[in-house]
């Protein structure tokens, strides 16, 4: 810490009024100079308040350069050495995934991330953290995403199994680094199949949708002479193998008209979900939107079926309602700022047609993207009401409006 002053004195013996005294401080080292008329005196004085500069200039940049040193070493970098390739992510679609840190503290684990539709912590979220070796490095085996993120934490920080949108450095995150996959996106591989004129992929990989990680399997759904959908759930081995259709293509606002025959006879932990989804859309919630029919694992619960826009957790974002048997029509006007459902009886909404449930949505509402339409029927987990034999839902047609 440095001062300069230069300030009028009183008046002393033998020295004319109008001298000065320079003082320059620096951490309580002083020098003290008087300048006069007297050129002895005065040569004295300037080589003094001379050597206090340099004196006060030297201790200055020593300080400074500690104070650079210090902020070096407080900001820790990470460095990707492997990059998995750039791939829709599955249970069963991993890669190696390694690198280097540098200015790590004692304690400081990796923590990685990949992305595909939201971000998932790798490998598992019970086996979150990644040690820091000897040399520096670092190396895990991660599932397949887009993109991949590279969090160096503190001691103590738990990092959530999934995030909507990208990690974000600060706190107990002392240093991020996120990277694309390498080459060309690659798609998980589907089924082709046509349904009410246009073209949908069926899934085949694995998903944790539900909170239980089940496969997807192409055969589960399929397309009858008369040309409405079928999906099925059913029992593999110990797991229940899952459906789920997706478009090709993106459709934005517009009308969406789904006739679906009974579904009251589905069990609590069945899910048919009829539903807008962007893989990349995180900041908007990944632009769901949905009409689901399900009594999600509860058994007791007097509500099957709901409307809804994401994120569900937020007040106001679901409306449910008692989903009568017989044949049903769900659907969606998707418009800026708003989302209006309804269900009615019957196999088409027109003018008279017995409405079941309504509802509008005027906040929160997502604007188009690369969203597409998904039609999936899945199990969820439940201790009180299990999963306990085979089901199918049947779909008559789809219909979009611009």
């Amino acid at each position: 810490m440095i001062a300069i002053s230069t300030k009028k004195t009183e008046q002393l013996p033998g020295v004319s009024v109008g001298q000065h005294y320079a003082t320059a401080f620096s951490d309580g080292f002083f020098v003290r100079c008087l300048s006069g008329y007297r050129p002895g005196l005065m040569r004295s004085a300037v080589s003094s308040v001379s050597m206090g500069y340099a004196v006060c200039l030297t201790v200055s940049l020593l300080l400074l350069a500690g104070c650079r040193s210090r902020q070096d070493v407080a900001s820790p970098t990470i460095e990707f050495t492997k990059i998995p390739p750039a791939a829709q992510g599955g249970r069963e679609r991993v890669d190696t995934i390694s690198g280097r840190v540098s200015g790590a503290r004692p304690g400081q684990r990796i923590v990685i991330y990949a992305m595909s539709g939201p971000w998932w912590v790798q490998p598992w979220p019970d086996q979150p953290f990644i040690p820091i070796q000897a040399d520096s490095t670092w190396s895990a085996t991660s599932h397949l995403g887009f993109k991949y993120a590279a969090m160096l934490v503190d001691p103590g920080y738990q990092p959530p199994p999934t995030m909507d949108v990208a990690p974000s450095a600060g706190g107990s995150v002392a240093a991020l680094a996120i990277v694309d996959g390498v080459g060309k996106p690659q798609i998980a591989p589907t089924v082709p199949i046509k349904f009410s004129g246009y073209d949908w992929g069926v899934r085949t990989i694995a998903s944790d949708r539900g909170g239980l990680n089940l496969p997807y399997e192409g055969d589960n759904a399929w397309v009858d002479p008369e040309g409405a959908l079928h999906l099925r759930i059913r029992k593999k081995g110990n797991k229940w193998s899952c459906a789920e259709v997706e478009m090709t293509r993106s459709l934005g606002y517009g009308t969406y008209l789904f006739t679906v025959r009974d579904t009251s006879h589905l069990e609590p932990a069945s899910v048919l979900s009829l539903n807008t989804f962007d893989d990349f859309g995180g900041e908007q919630n990944y632009r769901e939107v949905d009409v689901e029919m399900s009594q999600w694992g509860d058994g007791s619960s007097k509500d099957n079926a709901q409307f809804g826009i994401q994120p569900f957790y937020v007040p106001g974002n679901v409306a449910p309602f008692v989903e009568p048997a017989g044949k049903l029509t769900h659907s969606f006007h998707w418009e800026p700022g708003r989302v209006k459902f309804v269900t009615v009886r019957g196999d088409s909404i027109h003018k008279g047609a017995p409405v079941v449930a309504e509802h509008v949505f005027t906040s929160g509402v997502p604007s188009p993207g690369h969203e597409k339409m998904q039609l999936l029927f899945y199990v969820v987990a439940s201790d009180k009401y299990p999963m306990q034999k085979d089901s199918e839902v049947v779909l008559e047609k789809f219909e979009y409006l611009p």
